[in-house]
């Protein structure tokens, strides 16, 4: 299978606000003007700090870095590979680019999940409103501690705690999802559960723990132990298992993540659906702030100058790239049982023993213990899966998948239309993808995490304004279903874009409901319309406020003196249209 990248980290600019411990880019300190390098207090961020002209350069320039045009030029390019890839814009402190905001707009014109790695230093609400309105999905702001004093110590900068949580509230009370990365060591080792938990209650949808590779600033640091490394990614899994559903707990730069997943719960969804191990390479890349293709960021052999070639001859042809995807690992890597899950850490045995392809010193396991033989993956459960359509798609199917990150688009093709085979579907529809997310999520021997990306999120601000027409139709509805109605149409009012709600669109969201309703009344084995259809989805729910619209609603329909005869027969016409097996 042809190698695409899914992942490209870019480092735009060397430029930075902070003077980071552990920085692998060796990122030139900045300040703004009148204010001390270590300290941050009564610094307010303004479209001003991000004038070059203005800001005061420590230890290095940025003339080396990439022009706008050059770098417009490099996402044309690369979009010609793969247009839905996730693009993370990072630096230095990217917010320090001028240009910033002219490619995130580019690079999501073209189609790619945009992504901005940053201090939150320069993010207030005008700024947070920028990003949103500039093409960025989420932002990963950096934070090493809760307690304020050690991350402005790591960070370089009294202040930098205080200003990374105000950006992050900014960034939520805007809209903006977040991540928080934290790089685990030494100062910073005993605090990973609370880390985990403050993640959370800041609302961020990820929180990746990050493993140092000791290159750039941070050579000279000491890293945690090895022993260390392997209790820190089994607390990684516990956090994972325990905010499961409300936050994804990660581990980056930590291929051994998959090994200890598989010692903790051999059926653990991290397991079956996470493969390829490192990524350095095969699917993930970064671009330096002067143009250079590396691996990872972590490794800092060029494998060829954007200046010179083109981002795919360099990806194509770069015979470091295609080393690592050859994947001829040696010493106890090669021999492991989940050298197809981890692969080791790349950069790790690059920077220790100098060959990119040797084992990774930091991991401690040893080759057999599970019996030698190399684990394998099923191909609908592999990420990085060729997009192949088999069945019909209609037209919001296509657009609803086209949210998902090209890393995961082939494997949820598969699965949906295993779903759709099962139950006798032909073409694939958004409900019909509403339907096998909801399969997916029942069973919990499995994760599907993209099929969240399949519902399009609404938004949360924004008035919904009512025709006249539609308000005196659903005053007509019954007293008990009517809040109902008016939270459901403004919901998929704010999906679909609109900002009015008409009688037509009343209809047919009405109509995607009937047809809803029809395929579920299928499934409790009804072949037409029957009143017992309520005694037997009641039986099968055990919420008691359902149970009770249930027994409202079967009241309604049996007490009323007219009967909708249209509305009856579309129910029938539907109900005749639902594959015979789909129960």
């Amino acid at each position: 299978m042809k190698s695409i990248p899914h992942v490209i980290s870019w480092n735009l600019t060397k430029a930075c606000n902070l003077l980071c411990t552990h920085c692998y880019l060796l990122a030139d300190n900045v300040q703004p003007p009148d204010q001390e390098n270590t300290s941050l207090p009564g610094y307010t961020p303004s479209e001003d700090t991000l004038d070059f002209n203005q800001i005061q350069c420590g230890t290095g320039s940025t003339a080396d870095e990439l022009d706008t045009d050059t770098a417009l030029k490099v996402i044309d390019e690369i979009a010609e590979l793969n247009p839905n890839l996730i693009l993370i814009l990072t630096g230095g402190e990217p917010l320090l680019r001028k240009d910033i905001f002219d490619l995130s707009r580019h690079a999501a014109g073209k189609g790619m999940m945009v992504l901005l790695g940053t201090n939150a230093c320069l993010i207030d609400d005008k700024m947070a409103k920028k990003l949103k309105d500039n093409g960025f999905s989420g932002i990963g702001i950096s934070l090493d501690s809760i307690h304020p004093e050690v991350h402005d110590s790591i960070r370089g900068a009294k202040g930098s705690w205080e200003k990374a949580v105000e950006g992050m509230k900014a960034c939520r009370r805007n809209g903006l999802e977040i991540q928080i990365q934290t790089t685990v060591f030494k100062k910073n080792y005993d605090e990973i559960p609370q880390l985990v938990a403050f993640a959370n209650n800041m609302e961020a949808r990820v929180f990746n723990l990050f493993f140092l590779v000791c290159t750039g600033r941070g050579q000279d640091i000491t890293d945690i132990t090895s022993e260390q490394y392997e209790d820190a990614l089994k607390q990684i899994y516990k956090l994972h298992s325990q905010y499961e559903g409300k936050m994804l707990v990660s581990a980056k730069c930590a291929p051994h993540y998959r090994r200890i997943a598989y010692e903790m719960d051999p059926e653990s969804a991290l397991v079956k659906y996470y493969s390829g191990g490192c990524p350095a390479g095969t699917n993930y890349c970064r671009i330096t702030p002067e143009g250079n293709v590396t691996a990872c960021p972590y490794m800092e052999t060029s494998c060829g100058s954007l200046r010179e070639k083109s981002f795919a001859e360099i990806w194509n042809n770069s015979g470091i790239l295609n080393e690592l995807r050859e994947a001829d690992l040696k010493g106890r890597c090669g021999e492991c049982e989940f050298e197809s899950m981890c692969k080791g850490c790349r950069a790790r045995a690059l920077v220790t023993t100098g060959d990119q392809m040797e084992e990774d010193s930091w991991c401690d396991y040893e080759p057999g213990k599970y019996g030698g033989k190399k684990l394998s993956f099923k191909e609908e459960n592999t990420f990085g899966l060729e997009k192949k359509f088999e069945l019909s798609w209609s037209k919001d199917a296509e657009k609803r998948l086209g949210k998902v990150p090209s890393f995961g688009k082939g494997m949820v093709i598969k699965r949906v239309e295993q779903y759709a085979r099962e139950k006798g579907y032909t073409e694939i529809t958004p409900d019909i993808m509403k339907e096998a997310k909801e399969k997916m999520a029942g069973d919990k021997k499995a994760m599907f995490p993209f099929m969240k990306l399949l519902k399009k999120k609404p938004a949360r601000n924004g008035k919904i304004e009512w025709e006249t027409e539609a308000l005196e139709r659903v005053k007509n509805a019954p007293d008990f279903v009517r809040p109902g109605i008016y939270k459901l149409m403004e919901i998929r009012a704010r999906e679909k874009g609109y900002k009015t709600i008409t009688s037509a669109f009343l209809s047919e969201i009405r109509d995607e409901s009937m047809q809803f309703a029809s395929r579920r009344m299928k499934k409790l084995g009804f072949d037409k319309l029957d009143m017992g259809a309520f005694d037997t989805a009641k039986s099968k729910t055990k919420n008691q406020k359902k149970r009770e619209v249930i027994d409202d609603i079967k009241e309604f329909l049996a007490n009323r003196d007219v009967k909708n005869t249209e509305i009856i027969d579309k129910f029938r016409k539907y109900m005749s249209h639902v594959p015979e097996d789909a129960n």
